[in-house]
């Protein structure tokens, strides 16, 4: 299940343009070549050693850099021109001068930047305030950076470099940005308006950075729709420096239109297959503005063609109470176009847009699909794939095969499906429980009868239909826990209808957190692993298979954190290798680092037969990505339990460190990890969670603060994150009793206190998320922790109100 989620999330087809400003600032290609020699040309060149394929940042081939002939006027247009291919998403330009190992000392002191997305209609680029000229060098060596904001959708760039005075210039360049994955080429929108009511400032709702055509209606350009600066809730804010009120914003009044609503049409690069479209609307309805009450959309695949007749679309739920800034989703239905022509209808008497993107995939792919239910005319199949003939056969031939392959994936679904069904002893039912949303709060209070104590709040989420349990079923265990004996686990079959919470076993749903799951407090107040009851009955008869560890052996460094038993401590101890037996290869006497899980002496007597339940059952956990348990000190107080502790410290600290590895991060000795390395340590998480899940054992926490990183991105899955004070504010605080991870939780983990496999593949996603952002945000950053909880009810109405991360 978390390998299909890993491999999903990098081979998926579907893209989406929610470009983040702070990381899309990739090298893309002119110092590390993946930008080709005859991909660089120029207006002129001094000689051929000083031509335009030298112009790559921090590298000193031929005379050193491109320098156009001649001296540069103060009315001369030189040009280096970079050809990407493929529209990029540009925030950022690095210049550089001729150094040429000391021996030149050229070098550009301002330049401008144009930019095409076809190749042939140019455009200037301008910042914010209308000025065009970039500030450049002022000497031969020094590295500039300057941010493009606005910045460029383009596949051509030349930089221009300017000069008050007759004088000899060289430059060297590279441009930094992130592939324009949403592919579209322009949108035409009405001119936005100027905001004008009493007791409140004008705001000026034009499009401002729009490059296209100007007037009644803007087309043929992009513009602050598509710059990745979402508006503020106040609208006559603004996230930039020194512009006026209303600038993030697009916006129109009611009765300027004669409909009723606000007609935007969309042109993208090629054909493709559209799931969903993301508006980010301003709601600040005291001053009149709300989301669109309903949107429509249609399609077409050509400029000639007439709009299919069959629109889809959204009617909104209208907010009056929260006056946020949002996005609003609109469902595209997998429908397949070159153009996209939308209809937003008022809801007051203001509509005003900061952002725009869509999620769409391979819409050749969609239509040989559909092929196999209604085929359609050769025509239109030639239409899409004519802009690459001489690769179509090779790729209608994959696609057969992929489809091919789906196919067989399926029957094999179904019929495992079907398996299942027969095995069942029982049939579902729906627990009356089940019917209404609730928040379910865990103590984590252990009770006479041994069963988590289970609080809850009274919030106001109405009641509504009854849930799929598809989703939350529990599977039924893969394989058995080593050294667990068939006997064993029929007496803990036997056992587990007498401890089962919910009597009438047969006629309830097995849910993780209500029936077979047992719940032990740890160190901190609660082991995060949640354990099949059958496991632990089982395995609380059998010794614990680690050895004792000499105490006095152990020298604590450092306090990883505490809770509401005992303290997590990082220690440093030696002979290890030798209490551990291992091969003669190991240097005995190197000193380790260890975790020591450490209970307090006066706890009670429940905590400490828990904390001797959780060493048997981690001690039976053996696999290359799970942290293990090396031995314990159990003979005497305190009881500790001996882990695994890596080089690099966990995750989180790890990723945060760093930057994305770049010819720039290389250069200037920064820290920086590789995305082959991020995909690495993902593959790693996924076959560690991937234990777990067949063993039927729920993490409940996992995240990149509970993986810890060795030598060479080896990565390991730990459960201690929750003791540790630096990551306190990872946790929601219940009656200042129980702490949960609720910006990593499935929505049923939060709303129904439901915790299975699946909830932990949610988590492992937010992981994901983690990780490739390198840890620089909290999830859900914009939200507190009570809009986080009320997210978590938008995610279950699906309504197209959910916050995304």
């Amino acid at each position: 299940m978390y390998l299909r989620l890993l491999l999903l999330t990098l081979l998926t087809g579907h893209s989406t343009s929610e470009v983040i400003l702070s990381i899309c600032r990739y090298a893309l290609g002119m110092y590390d070549r993946t930008i080709r020699d005859e991909d660089i040309t120029a207006s002129s060149q001094w000689y051929e050693s000083t031509g335009p394929q030298f112009a790559r940042l921090q590298r000193e081939e031929g005379d050193g850099a491109w320098c156009p002939a001649g001296l540069l006027q103060p009315e001369d247009v030189q040009f280096l021109q970079i050809h990407l291919h493929k529209l990029y998403f540009i925030t950022l330009i690095g210049t550089q001068g001729r150094h040429a190992r000391a021996t030149g000392k050229e070098f550009a002191r301002s330049y401008r930047v144009d930019y095409s997305r076809n190749g042939d209609r140019w455009l200037s680029w301008k910042d914010h305030q209308g000025q065009q000229i970039i500030k450049g060098n002022v000497d031969e060596y020094e590295v500039v950076l300057n941010d493009l904001r606005p910045p460029i959708i383009a596949s051509h760039i030349r930089v221009i470099p300017v000069t008050k005075v007759p004088m000899t210039v060289c430059m060297r360049v590279e441009l930094y940005g992130c592939a324009w994955y949403d592919g579209l080429k322009s949108y035409s929108i009405p001119e936005g308006e100027t905001y004008m009511a009493p007791g409140h400032p004008i705001a000026y709702l034009n499009d401002s950075t729009y490059d296209g055509y100007l007037g009644r209606r803007l087309f043929d350009g992009l513009g602050q729709l598509t710059d990745g600066v979402l508006g503020l809730d106040d609208f006559t804010q603004s996230h930039q420096y020194r512009v006026w009120p209303g600038y993030d914003y697009v916006g129109w009044k009611n009765e300027s239109t004669r409909n009723g609503y606000v007609e935007v049409e969309f042109q993208f690069d090629r054909p493709r297959n559209f799931t969903s479209m993301k508006v980010h609307c301003n709601n600040k309805f005291t001053k009149g503005v709300k989301i669109f009450q309903r949107a429509e959309c249609l399609f077409k695949s050509r400029q000639q063609s007439d709009w299919e007749p069959e629109s889809v679309g959204v009617v909104t739920v209208l907010d009056d109470k929260n006056p946020s800034s949002r996005f609003v989703i609109i469902p595209l239905q997998q429908r397949v176009g070159s153009f996209i022509l939308c209809r937003f209808y008022f809801a007051d008497t203001w509509m005003m847009f900061s952002e725009i993107s869509f999620q769409s995939g391979n819409a050749l792919l969609t239509i040989m699909l559909r092929q196999q239910r209604e085929p359609l005319a050769p025509t239109t199949i030639n239409h899409m794939v004519k802009h690459d003939e001489p690769k179509t056969s090779v790729l209608i031939g994959c696609l057969v095969a992929i489809i091919l392959l789906l196919v067989v994936i399926i029957v094999l679904i179904l019929w495992k499906q079907y398996i299942q069904k027969r095995l069942e002893k029982a049939p579902r039912r729906i627990l009356e429980e089940d019917a209404t949303v609730r928040l379910s709060f865990y103590s984590y209070t252990i009770g006479n009868n041994n069963q988590t104590q289970i609080h809850q709040s009274n919030p106001t989420y109405e009641r509504i239909f009854p849930l799929d349990l598809d989703y939350q079923q529990p599977t039924k265990p893969l394989r058995k826990l080593p050294e667990l004996s068939q006997s064993a686990e029929d007496s803990g079959k036997r056992n587990l209808t007498k401890s089962t919470p919910h009597q009438g076993f047969q006629n309830s749903v097995p849910h993780y957190a209500e029936t077979d799951i047992v719940n032990l407090q740890g160190v901190t107040g609660n082991n995060m692993y949640a354990v099949p009851a059958l496991t632990v009955d089982s395995l609380t008869k059998k010794d614990i298979s680690v050895g004792e560890f000499p105490r006095n052996q152990l020298r604590m460094k450092e306090k990883l954190g505490e809770g509401q038993f005992g303290e997590v401590h990082l220690c440093e101890v030696e002979g290890l290798q030798d209490f551990l037996e291992m091969s003669s290869s190991d240097c005995s006497n190197q000193p380790v680092l260890v975790a020591v899980k450490m209970l307090r002496a006066n706890v009670t007597k429940t905590a400490r037969n828990d904390f001797l339940k959780e060493i048997k059952i981690i001690s039976r956990l053996k696999h290359p990505n799970i942290i293990r348990l090396l031995g314990v000190c159990v003979r005497d107080d305190p009881l500790c339990m001996i882990t695994e502790y890596m080089e690099n410290g966990d995750l989180n600290q790890f990723l945060s460190q760093r930057e994305i590895r770049s010819q720039f991060t290389t250069a200037n000795n920064i820290p920086s990890v590789s995305l082959h390395n991020l995909l690495y340590m993902a593959t790693q998480i996924a076959s560690g969670m991937k234990y777990l899940a067949s063993l039927n054992f729920v993490h409940r926490d996992l995240a990149t603060r509970n993986c810890l990183v060795g030598n060479n991105h080896t990565l390991k899955i730990a459960d201690f994150g929750m003791s540790r004070n630096l990551y306190s504010g990872d946790y929601y605080r219940i009656q200042g009793r129980a702490v949960l991870p609720i910006r990593w939780m499935a929505w049923e983990s939060i709303l129904l206190g439901k915790f299975t496999t699946s909830s932990d593949v949610w988590a492992f996603g937010v992981t994901l998320w983690e990780m490739f952002t390198l840890c620089k945000e909290q999830p859900y950053s914009v939200l507190s922790d009570e809009q986080v909880i009320e997210n978590t009810g938008e995610f279950f109405r699906d309504q197209g109100r959910q916050v995304m991360i």
